[in-house]
């Protein structure tokens, strides 16, 4: 039984994921609370009583990286998950630094984060290929040492995440599909204007999901227009 400890600001959204967590047998709900000061006043009295921090990063009264740090100080054993949104993997590689596992998205269904949270604790890390490039990238120049200070730390990943390059992610032939369809075309247009078969634009799309970490056409060009990877 793995005690989970959340904290979110919005009440609904909170609710949403007590729910899911106490619908699953293998989890237990440890606490639910909103804010920064309330998470700290719990884990303070509560330290050993919990196993997985799922946590939002834009409280009310300071930001999920500040519990994150706390946690672990008071349980390094402890699992923490961030709380995300689409476009938001900048904070998430933030989170990772201050000592996060990985994310859930907050459109995800209810069983998708029961089994978010139970596959992390099996040993896997829920994070796009995006984040663990980088991630793989920091631990091969050296800089895998935690710094004495992890707030500032994440401060620093923030700005490295903006740095990433279109063409470190994506193959050539995936910027141009990705043009394409940002400019409102077909994927039966794409594939004539590029000279390509249908499945194998399709492809290339499934591709650029994985890698954007989203979930339909307007999220990619979303997601790539905020990386700088498309003129917004």
């Amino acid at each position: 039984m793995w005690r989970v400890l959340i904290v979110e600001d919005d009440q609904q959204m909170r609710e949403f994921f007590a729910d899911s967590v106490s619908r699953n047998d293998a989890l237990q709900l440890a606490a639910s609370v909103g804010t920064v000061a309330e998470a700290v006043t719990w884990l303070n009295a509560n330290a050993d009583k919990f196993d997985v921090l799922l946590t939002d990063l834009g409280l009310p009264d300071g930001s999920g990286l500040e519990i994150i740090v706390h946690a672990k100080t008071l349980n390094p054993a402890c699992e923490p998950l961030v709380i995300s949104m689409f476009g938001d993997e900048s904070n998430v590689l933030a989170s990772i630094e201050a000592g996060a596992l990985g994310y859930i998205h907050k459109d995800s269904s209810p069983e998708d984060i029961a089994k978010t949270i139970l596959d992390m604790c099996a040993g896997a890390s829920p994070i796009s290929p995006m984040i663990a490039r980088r991630v793989l990238d920091k631990y091969r120049t050296g800089q895998s040492n935690r710094l004495a200070d992890p707030i500032k730390a994440a401060s620093n990943a923030i700005e490295e995440v903006h740095a990433v390059s279109m063409h470190d992610l994506l193959t050539p032939r995936e910027q141009d599909v990705l043009a394409l369809i940002a400019r409102g075309f077909s994927y039966a247009e794409v594939a004539r204007l590029q000279s390509m078969s249908l499945s194998t634009v399709q492809t290339h799309i499934k591709n650029l999901y994985v890698k954007l970490s989203v979930h339909s056409k307007n999220e990619a060009v979303f997601e790539a227009t905020r990386m700088g990877f498309l003129s917004s």
